[in-house]
């Protein structure tokens, strides 16, 4: 599945070019598990070949990512505005849960936010929490941006010194991705726990 995805990533960016780079970004930005560590660093194998300029690509990839987080964030004020509707949004998001958020993001979202994007798994849907958390939207970009510029420039990078040896590198990612969800999964576990036995 992962092969199948990752040339599916690399023959849209060979035909469709930087706006192929900026689709799959935003795509990846709005949860949809589009591997970017397959988009830019083939695309900065690209710009080693010539085909494409360096700064291009992590322009194109910096605004994916910014327009996918924003999508994001007004996905999850679309899902605060209709949770009055729904009992089952209700159910899932509780008001304790959404004042927590916010408390914690008024405590630490710039961190988080910036951090995050520099983070596998984290930074596709860090975008979530700070909606719901109504983040103030201007720092919320700029802090997304910020994040998202390292990560372009730092997966650019790695396709461009690498050349054809930038697949490589995919491995090195999937391991990362394992750890951060197996951590997630406990901290999940750990938070039921804790809820049940309350």
């Amino acid at each position: 599945m992962i092969e199948l995805l990752s040339s599916l990533v690399i023959e849209i960016i060979r035909y469709i070019g930087y706006p192929g780079i900026f689709i799959l970004m935003t795509l990846e930005s709005v949860n949809v598990p589009i591997p970017s560590e397959v988009v830019m660093p083939f695309s900065g194998f690209l710009a080693l070949q010539g085909s494409f300029s360096f700064w291009a690509v992590v322009s194109a990839g910096t605004l994916g990512n910014l327009a996918g987080s924003l999508l994001s964030y007004f996905l999850a004020e679309w899902i605060l505005r209709i949770r009055e509707r729904s009992g089952i949004v209700r159910a899932v998001l509780s008001e304790g849960h959404i004042e927590k958020t916010n408390e914690w993001f008024r405590k630490y979202g710039s961190y988080s936010i910036f951090f995050g994007r520099v983070v596998p798994v984290v930074r596709t849907f860090i975008s979530l929490p700070a909606g719901i958390g109504k983040m103030d939207k201007w720092k919320f970009s700029y802090l997304t941006l910020s994040g998202s510029l390292i990560w372009s420039i730092f997966l650019t990078y790695i396709g461009y010194f690498l050349g054809s040896r930038w697949v490589e590198i995919g491995r090195y990612f999937r391991q990362a991705d394992y750890v951060v969800l197996g951590i997630a999964t406990l901290a999940v576990l750990y938070f039921l726990f804790r809820k049940k036995k309350g």
